[in-house]
């Protein structure tokens, strides 16, 4: 038995006869016929019976050309892999991302990418600040969303990011009954994402006070936050929803304080980078500059919210 021969009784009930599966397959109809009787006298059973003019399955048959649809899925998906990679096709492609670069806009890109991976693997490693950069250095990846772009690599602009300094309601920076200072703010608990990177570690947000608590991932910071373990600054785009569910709020700052930053894309050899990365590349472009365009800025929605949950207060 050969994985061609269920192929071929696959094309035979698919299209409802032989002489449609001949078509299909651009083979004889004697070849098609061929094929299938001899299926059928090597496992000794039928596997098809004639109703009118339609070959209809058995009960044996549906069985086993159940499984064997998956055999043949597998190989056309190992043909497609081989094919692409005689064709340059990457097998597998890494790719480093800040943890401020917005969740939804790589889901999307992702999505795009995956029909059109012909089986190349994802590795994706979620940085902190410089993290990114240096695994693209070490060449650990292919790609990476940055803010930093390392000297002798070239980065596009993806998206700009601002930050916004939020505590719990109940924290005392949010009771303080008036606009908060760099001296309040220097005698409360800071938690802050360290830097994932192992040879270029920066400091991002920190106000120089000894009251620190240095978390590796901004879900912690999130999450202690929420719980009133410290204050922080958060991506708009994070800080948001909490805000909007009146689980946190955005100091009520002395001073007017933009603190954002902009995220690039780099390759790591972008002349010789191959098919796969870069339609990988192609698609985070896309996805960041329609989640620009078509999303309100997460700027604007917590200064209204700020706004509005400071008078209530």
């Amino acid at each position: 038995m050969t994985l061609e021969q269920w192929r071929t009784l696959q094309a035979v009930v698919d299209s409802g006869g032989f002489a449609q599966a001949a078509e299909a397959l651009h083979k004889s109809q004697s070849s098609i016929s061929y094929s299938v009787g001899k299926l059928q006298e090597q496992l000794g059973m039928e596997l098809l019976s004639i109703e009118g003019r339609r070959a209809v399955l058995t009960p044996a048959g549906e069985a086993l050309l159940q499984r064997a649809r998956h055999l043949i899925d597998h190989a056309m998906s190992l043909e497609q892999v081989a094919s692409g990679l005689q064709q340059g096709w990457e097998a597998e492609i890494g790719i480093a991302v800040d943890a401020a670069f917005p969740m939804s806009v790589l889901i999307s890109a992702f999505k795009r990418f995956l029909p059109e991976s012909q089986g190349t693997r994802l590795m994706l490693r979620e940085e902190v600040l410089s993290g990114a950069s240096e695994a693209l250095i070490e060449r650990k990846v292919e790609l990476a969303i940055s803010p930093w772009v390392p000297p002798g690599f070239m980065g596009e602009k993806l998206i700009d990011i601002h930050f916004v300094a939020v505590a719990s309601l109940e924290h005392p920076l949010n009771q303080l009954g008036r606009k908060v200072t760099g001296t309040d703010m220097c005698q409360e608990m800071q938690l802050v994402i360290r830097d994932s990177a192992i040879k270029q570690n920066r400091d991002s947000g920190w106000l120089g006070s000894e009251q620190r608590w240095t978390v590796t991932s901004l879900e912690s910071a999130k999450h202690l936050i929420v719980n009133g373990l410290g204050f922080g600054w958060l991506p708009n785009h994070e800080a948001y929803d909490l805000i909007q569910q009146g689980v946190i709020k955005p100091l009520d700052l002395d001073v007017e304080y933009d603190k954002h930053g902009t995220l690039y894309l780099i390759y790591a050899q972008k002349e010789t980078s191959g098919p796969a990365t870069q339609l990988l590349a192609n698609e985070v472009k896309k996805a960041a500059a329609e989640y620009t365009l078509t999303q309100p800025t997460a700027s604007e929605l917590c200064r209204k919210k700020a706004s509005q949950t400071l008078k209530q207060s």
